[in-house]
């Protein structure tokens, strides 16, 4: 394509006029715009951790977060039901979702195990928010617990 020939008012319509467009107006059309931001979405999602491995590192964060009444961290003590992470459309950054239980429905520290909880966002890069669900139904039962956790509690 001879660049001389494009004019202003032309509509380039293959890859090849759209360069030369842009070239030679230092003006870039809609579509150039649009695959400019489209390339730098994909190159900046392909540094960003997938969603199952958000979800490992978001595990990694929990068995950090004791219970301050027992000498157990909240994952291996069986009060995580379900993490979910997904990609915000706008952002780009991981969202996660963590539905977990609480030994009672009485406990006094909910509201420090919930804030913990939230501050891992603070700790992981690449993620935007967590919102934490809190059920009560199953309800948690000493069945929960893992292994190492009964054997620190003394229950194995």
């Amino acid at each position: 394509m001879d660049i001389n020939n494009i004019k202003i008012d032309d509509i380039p319509t293959t890859t090849e006029e759209l360069k030369a467009y842009d070239e030679k107006f230092n003006k870039p059309t809609q579509q150039s715009i649009n695959e400019k931001m489209s390339a730098e979405r994909e190159a900046f999602l392909a540094k960003q951790p997938s969603d199952i491995e958000m979800e490992e590192k978001i595990v990694e964060h929990l068995k950090l977060i004791f219970d301050p009444e027992l000498p157990v961290n909240i994952y291996d003590l069986g009060l995580i039901y379900e993490i979910k992470c997904w990609t915000n459309d706008v952002s780009m950054l991981k969202m996660c979702k963590i539905t977990m239980t609480l030994t009672s429905a009485t406990c006094s520290f909910s509201n420090v195990i919930v804030d913990l909880v939230k501050s891992i966002v603070s700790r992981q890069s690449g993620l935007e928010n967590i919102d934490v669900h809190i059920v009560f139904d199953p309800p948690w039962g000493q069945e929960s617990m893992s292994d190492e956790a009964k054997l620190t509690m003394g229950l194995l």
